[in-house]
């Protein structure tokens, strides 16, 4: 998507456009956008968060992770815990 359309779908989504903030998260998900999401994630998408948390994970990004759980999100807690563990068991 060209940037004047992204630009014009963050005006949309900042004037609170649901549909808006799920194209963004939906387009910055397949870019692998961390700082996008995370930009739609601290207005309040918890659909931005659950991306942030599926994608750091399947990168082993821990420092995301740990940033997440800091800010309460029980998923990054999990995926945390469970990439913990994997490393603990040798199977990562």
């Amino acid at each position: 998507m060209p940037d004047p359309d992204l630009s014009v779908l963050r005006q949309q989504a900042d004037r609170g456009d649901t549909d808006a903030v799920g194209q963004l998260v939906e387009l910055a998900g397949a870019r692998g956008d961390f700082e996008e999401l995370r930009r739609l994630a601290d207005g309040g998408s918890s659909d931005a968060v659950d991306v942030l948390v599926e994608l750091a994970g399947e990168r082993g990004d821990l420092d995301e992770l740990r940033r997440l759980s800091t800010e309460g999100h029980q998923d990054a807690i999990e995926v945390l815990a469970e990439l913990s563990d994997d490393s603990e068991d040798g199977t990562e």
